[in-house]
């Protein structure tokens, strides 16, 4: 059969989700805007699919949220204190510390090394090093300079802690680590600096109950006075909430009048997942110059069960959009698109139920207000989007197909709305191969990958709802990877 245009991987290549030009992406890191900029740092393997291709990272930066220009790998492992990997980390801006006058930057990261040998490189066998660079520009990367080794941490560690948080408080500075004892318990290393570079042990972040064997991209947030600890617990495929993936990501609420940096216990039975979708994990946060904080997602899973690459595509994963991050009333965390996106709408279109609208394009921003139970949104007849039993339902017509399917062995994903509250509203994001779906206020939220066969979208509405509306929605990465 020969391609056609809805099976060109082109076809399915994004234009406002961030994606790699080619290889492997997964882990945002390094996230902030800088000098004017917004940056987003990722972990990038160019030479992906070859088999042990390099892992360090990529960088891409934008002006609005929007356009994105990407500058390639820019962090190789290649010192012998990241032969493995340079793996996650974040950012943090030093206002006017640059030679110039200006903000200078700081990247943090984890160097992974396996010595050779009959190792199980959980107790023996691995190095974690923190490494730091600092750059004026944010391009003009300086030498790698050494912070922390296996000998700097608990007795009681296992040889995995990484990805470092870094963040400046009350005088000092503080950073958090994600780890695995001795014992496979899940927990986070807190240490303090008092100039970035020197770091002392300070304390342990747990949850009262076991809760995962490992903890990875450890983040501090802070919304309206109130803090919390995002964090991506591995070991998790029993829990009943967890969909049979061992790869979780989520939140907990610091408590009332605590502070992350004091090493507080916490109660794993407030752990609310950031989003309950098929390919959502390692999200990390920044606060930009308006005073929102921004959430970035890795629309992918360490190990999915499903395809994320089907044949032809030179490329793998892409990130969520920019979502800001606000507080509701009862302390849960909301989530909503950059508003910035919606420049890259064209018309407005209204879509009546019972009806359908075509699209030359798979791209859309789909908004439904007023949503009555037992609404459904279908994209192409295939991928459904229903509103009923006070939540959200996300499904994939053609499950049965497995991987050849257009979900690529997706099926179906719930989330029940809080208080079991009907669901009122409704908005979805369509971008070549990455749909992105808000509910209740953005309290309810789904990533999915899938692999459109038809030329056209096709979106049909059922059920009734106050008003329905749609636009198509440009290509914001058109420049970026010379397309047409």
């Amino acid at each position: 059969m020969g391609m056609t245009k809805a099976t060109s991987p082109s076809s399915w290549r994004c234009g406002f989700h961030l994606m790699p030009p080619v290889g492997w992406l997964n882990d945002p890191n390094g996230l902030c805007q800088f000098r004017g900029v917004y940056h987003v740092f990722h972990q990038y393997s160019p030479a992906w699919p070859e088999p042990n291709a390099p892992r360090g990272w990529g960088h891409a930066t934008s002006r609005d949220l929007v356009h994105w220009e990407h500058h390639g790998m820019v962090i190789a492992p290649d010192t012998d204190d990241e032969t493995h990997g340079s793996y996650s980390g974040c950012a943090v801006v030093l206002t006017g510390a640059a030679a110039d006058g200006g903000d200078a930057l700081r990247l943090y990261y984890t160097g992974n090394v396996k010595e050779p040998g009959d190792y199980d490189y959980i107790r023996s066998g691995r190095r974690a090093t923190q490494l730091m660079i600092e750059t004026d520009d944010g391009f003009a990367l300086g030498p790698k300079r050494v912070l922390m080794r296996n000998g700097d941490y608990p007795i009681t560690c296992s040889c995995h802690v990484r990805d470092p948080k870094v963040w400046r408080e009350g005088g000092a500075w503080w950073m958090i680590l994600g780890a695995r004892d001795l014992f496979d318990r899940g927990f986070v290393l807190v240490y303090r600096s008092d100039d970035g570079v020197a770091w002392a042990f300070h304390g342990q972040v747990r949850t009262r109950d076991d809760f995962g064997y490992m903890w990875e991209c450890s983040d501090r947030i802070a919304l309206d006075g109130r803090e919390y600890l995002s964090f991506c617990p591995q070991g998790m495929e029993e829990r009943p909430w967890a969909c049979g993936l061992r790869d979780q990501a989520g939140y907990i609420p610091v408590p009332d009048g605590a502070r992350l940096a004091d090493a507080p216990v916490l109660d794993a039975a407030t752990f609310r997942r950031w989003d309950a979708g098929f390919d959502f994990y390692a999200p990390q946060t920044f606060t930009d110059d308006a005073g929102r904080t921004i959430l970035i997602g890795w629309m992918g899973l360490p190990e999915p069960p499903y395809a994320s690459a089907p044949a032809g595509m030179d490329w793998c994963h892409c990130l969520t959009v920019p979502r800001v991050l606000s507080r509701a009333a009862d302390g849960a965390i909301t989530q909503a698109p950059a508003p910035e996106l919606e420049a890259l709408r064209g018309p407005e279109r209204e879509l009546e139920p019972g009806g359908a609208l075509k699209l030359a394009d798979h791209r859309a921003d789909i908004v439904l207000a007023g949503v009555d139970e037992g609404t459904v949104l279908t994209l192409d007849g295939v991928l459904e989007v229903r509103c009923e039993n006070g939540g959200v339902t996300l499904s994939f017509a053609d499950a049965a197909a497995g991987e050849a399917g257009v979900g690529g062995g997706r099926a179906r994903r719930s989330c029940a709305a809080d208080g079991g509250r009907a669901v009122r509203d409704l908005r979805v994001l369509v971008d070549g191969s990455a749909v992105e779906v808000f509910a209740d206020g953005g309290r309810i939220v789904f990533a999915t990958r899938w692999f459109p066969r038809a030329d056209e979208l096709t979106v049909a509405l059922a059920g009734a709802c106050e008003r329905a509306r749609l636009w198509a929605m440009g290509d914001g990465m058109a420049a970026t990877w010379g397309a047409a």
